[in-house]
């Protein structure tokens, strides 16, 4: 964000990185509107969405206590705490239980593991952000349940989850919006980012994918540059 936002992480445990940065700047957030973040952990995409949508109202949920300490921490030294807020709570239990209105929109990096056996194991204090309890199923899940109609919810993921994601929205939400995400040109997509509506009715669109470097001559792109500095948006047209 061209040095406007401080952050706080764990030494040992999980930290943010590129998917964060990626899915903030494809957070679309009106003014006056409200914006929740599964899993927010200490704050990476929540504070960048809040910094990219200065009139809007943000919320972070989390579940580990270290990480709720942090993103309370990261919120007060970047004064966000006028229109930021995170709470404790788990997206494996019912969005009623958090005794809240739905919001406009709701995001998340969901973690990219079901299974444990799926891959080697990381630190113990890493497995929340590696591995989903409740599966990529909970997650959607509980997404579609805190977003009003018509509200739109954005996620980042593994490309190879795609058909997974698109088969779990489908039933609740539609007018999905794709954008593959690919190291270099000339690779495949590992990520891909998905905005989908709820109730949506609209066809499916798949967008150009977003190159994040070239290969020659120092391998910036400065379309990219500008997204992770919050001088632009992913755009979803």
């Amino acid at each position: 964000m061209g040095g406007r936002l401080r952050l706080h992480q764990s030494k040992t445990g999980y930290r943010a990185g590129l998917d964060a940065a990626l899915l903030a700047a494809a957070v679309e957030l009106k003014p006056n509107e409200r914006g929740l973040e599964a899993g927010c952990g200490p704050g990476a995409a929540l504070l960048q969405t809040a910094l990219r949508a200065p009139d809007a109202q943000l919320s972070g949920l989390e579940r580990d206590p270290e990480a709720l300490r942090l993103v309370h921490r990261n919120i007060e030294e970047n004064q966000l705490a006028g229109r930021v807020q995170a709470f404790s709570g788990d997206v494996g239990l019912p969005f009623s239980r958090l005794g809240l209105a739905p919001f406009d929109a709701a995001f998340a990096n969901p973690p990219y593991f079901d299974d444990p056996s799926a891959i080697r194991g990381p630190r113990p204090e890493r497995t929340g952000a590696w591995i989903a309890d409740d599966g990529l199923k909970g997650w959607i899940g509980f997404l579609l349940k805190s977003v009003r109609e018509g509200g739109r919810i954005t996620l980042i993921h593994r490309a190879d989850r795609l058909a997974d994601i698109l088969s779990l929205m489908s039933p609740k939400a539609g007018s999905f919006r794709i954008r593959p995400v690919q190291p270099f040109a000339d690779s495949h997509a590992k990520r891909v980012l998905v905005r989908a509506v709820k109730t949506g009715k609209a066809p499916l669109v798949l967008l150009p994918p977003l190159i994040l470097r070239d290969r020659e001559p120092d391998g910036h792109r400065p379309e990219m540059d500008a997204v992770f500095r919050g001088e632009a948006s992913i755009s979803w047209d």
